[in-house]
């Protein structure tokens, strides 16, 4: 793929996209897109969110919703699909195109064992038996790598980890080895070794014949595996290149600042500028165990150690990045740091005082002190209320609520800090983008002034410009309030942008910690080596 030219005989196209244009209502979603894929070929479709580069992979499977209008051509092995519905569409879906979604857990019935659901598309496809079916889903699930195949067909999603979940998807897209495979954002949200796995399934079916259209928002990550790369900016393609030279030289503004906001950025400060600072949060050799699942009347499961004598310190002003794979202990430490669950030994001090779920009266108080971001923001909020009514929520934590004049004051100056305009306060949050509505999420963290945010994930689902803008917002905040920030996330090229020290998880354990620039120059662990060499990177 990328750094490995491939030679291929010149043949017609697998899919061939022309002038398609999509409009709802007056909007117009899609104009004029063209692109093709050829057998074999890994085609990268990259932008902001909001450019159009799902609503391309939906009309490609002609899945448009019933308010939209389409023009323009889509060909697949020179049969047009523009139009084509009823029994000849269900002929192609699954059988002859594949598709792989963002989000696995919400693709994958809960209720349904990972075997039944694979062996759902042979069903709905080929005359087989349940036994034939169960066959080839077993067969599906070993090419994607899912070790222990025949257990993983009686499980359910839940039971399974991220980077699993997205590997079933794969297995149900490609049951039925499909020329073409649409894969949406197939490592959102993913930690970089399973990023990597799924990584090389695409590249496997790709040396397998398989024409690949790979959608992200992530150029480090598309440029791992593409042959070309096509940039699209509110619903136009502006270039399309071979990704080697779409790289070193790219033509079109947009593709330059993709690029440049794609590459990890220098440490905001040095780290003898916050290590002076006194510590606000303090873990001390935390341990928190979990009951296993009972399977025997005779033998008790010895509990599972999710944390294993855990410490790690953050001074005011400070950023601190907790990072590692999926499973690491970094939910449950952040769990615990937010006194959601009590240790079974050592502690968590905020502002030197002991915190914890059973702290007593303090733990209303220091609650206060500390606040939290998530990953998905509107998942977060009331979609009900307005931004006003969201970001003084807080307020409610109070011994005494202040009057309605003061609230409005103080959403609004909370507004102002994180770069929105004070009219915002009326609108409803399906109203803003995902980037604006991170910002509404950091205006709530900010406005009982707490001494720690936390950020779970923060920028993860976040395409790179808008990323770039809440890394440089979080960064002018803390230096200018001295805020201290923990930064849980499985993207060490997010780390090494604003983190001043790394903490690095593995096994419920800190394996290294140090400064930034010590950690990703001369790592010491293996894991981290690990973890730093499975991290895409454009360079720089």
């Amino acid at each position: 793929m990328s750094g490995e030219p491939r030679t291929r005989v010149r043949e017609p196209p697998l899919l061939e996209v022309e002038a398609l244009s999509v409009t709802m209502g007056a909007a117009r979603i899609l104009d004029r897109v063209s692109l093709t894929v050829a057998a074999g070929e890994i085609l990268g479709l990259v932008g902001a969110s909001g450019s159009g580069k799902s609503m391309t992979a939906l009309a490609i499977l002609q899945l448009l919703p019933a308010a939209a209008r389409m023009s323009g051509a889509i060909r697949l092995q020179g049969e047009e699909l523009a139009g084509m519905g009823g029994e000849p569409l269900r002929r192609v879906r699954g059988v002859r195109i594949g598709m792989v979604f963002q989000e696995p857990m919400t693709a994958l019935n809960p209720l349904m064992r990972i075997g039944d659901q694979v062996a759902e598309t042979a069903r709905l496809h080929r005359p087989v038996s349940r036994i034939e079916a169960r066959g080839l889903a077993r067969e599906a699930l070993d090419r994607v790598g899912l070790t222990g195949a025949a257990g993983a067909l009686d499980r359910y999603p839940h039971e399974l980890s991220g980077g699993q979940r997205q590997r079933v998807a794969l297995a149900i897209a490609t049951a039925l080895a499909p020329p073409l495979l649409l894969a949406d954002e197939p490592t959102t949200a993913l930690d970089a070794f399973a990023q990597a796995q799924i990584l090389e399934l695409l590249r496997g079916f790709a040396r397998g014949g398989m024409g690949v259209l790979f959608v992200s928002h992530d150029l480090a990550v598309i440029s791992q595996v593409t042959d070309r790369i096509a940039v699209m900016q509110e619903g136009s393609i502006v270039e399309l290149r071979p990704t080697a030279e779409l790289l070193s030289r790219p033509r079109h503004p947009y593709t330059a600042s993709l690029i440049g906001a794609s590459r990890p950025g220098p440490r905001r400060l040095a780290p003898s500028e916050a290590s002076h600072a006194p510590a606000v949060l303090e873990v001390r050799g935390v341990v928190r165990e979990y009951a296993r699942r009972r399977r025997s009347l005779v033998r008790r499961p010895a509990p599972f150690r999710a944390l294993d004598e855990v410490s790690l310190s953050v001074h005011a002003g400070e950023t601190i990045g907790l990072v590692g794979e999926s499973g690491s202990g970094k939910s449950s430490l952040l769990r615990t740091v937010l006194a959601l669950d009590a240790p079974q030994s050592g502690e968590v001090r905020l502002l030197g005082e002991r915190f914890a779920p059973d702290a007593g009266t303090s733990l209303r108080r220091l609650r206060r002190s500390i606040q939290v971001v998530l990953q998905d923001p509107y998942g977060s909020f009331d979609p009900l209320w307005t931004v006003e009514r969201l970001i003084a929520e807080p307020y409610h934590s109070l011994d005494a609520v202040p009057p309605p004049a003061a609230r409005r004051a103080g959403v609004a100056a909370a507004l102002e800090q994180v770069g929105l305009p004070p009219e915002a306060a009326l609108r409803l949050p399906r109203e803003f983008s995902g980037g604006e509505r991170q910002r509404i999420a950091i205006a709530r963290a900010l406005i009982l002034r707490p001494a720690v945010i936390a950020f779970d994930e923060a920028v993860s689902a976040l395409d790179v410009l808008v990323r770039a803008q809440i890394l440089e917002l979080l960064a002018e905040l803390s230096g200018r309030l001295r805020l201290a920030y923990l930064f849980v996330t499985h993207d060490l090229n997010v780390v090494r942008s604003i983190a001043d020290r790394v903490y690095v998880m593995q096994g419920g354990r800190i394996v290294e910690h140090g400064a930034t620039a010590e950690i990703f120059q001369a790592p010491r662990h293996p894991y981290t080596r690990a973890l730093i060499a499975a991290t895409p990177r454009l360079g720089g």
